[in-house]
């Protein structure tokens, strides 16, 4: 007697259908379109974390930027006098400060003029 596969292949298939809930017409319901689509999303899930951080990054120069310019100067100054004094900050960190301590990044400020 042979062992076929229906228990294995349905768990298998529901995973993917579960995956696939949502959906437009076919590409929830037929087996070969939830495989496609599934697939497809998947690989663009994976751009998009990537691309969450740089999507990030660029904010938080922005916020900095904002905030250099409302002192009278530029981010690539402010981030060059910063790396001469050897101030070691992400820029994750000099945007909340920038956003929720004016006084601090004021000095911060400073000292990028002075080095």
């Amino acid at each position: 007697m042979r062992i076929k596969s229906g228990v294995t292949t349905r768990h298998h298939k529901k995973k993917l259908f579960r995956l696939a809930k949502g959906n437009y017409s076919d590409k929830r319901t037929k087996w070969r379109q939830v495989k496609q689509q599934t697939a497809k999303s998947m690989a663009h899930m994976y751009v998009g974390r990537k691309d969450r951080k740089g999507d990030f990054r660029s904010l938080w120069i922005e916020r900095i930027n904002a905030a250099c310019r409302q002192a009278d100067t530029t981010y690539s100054r402010f981030m060059a006098g910063l790396k001469k004094a050897g101030v070691m900050l992400n820029r994750k960190m000099l945007s909340e400060i920038a956003l929720r301590d004016e006084n601090s990044f004021r000095k911060l400020l400073e000292i990028a003029r002075a080095a």
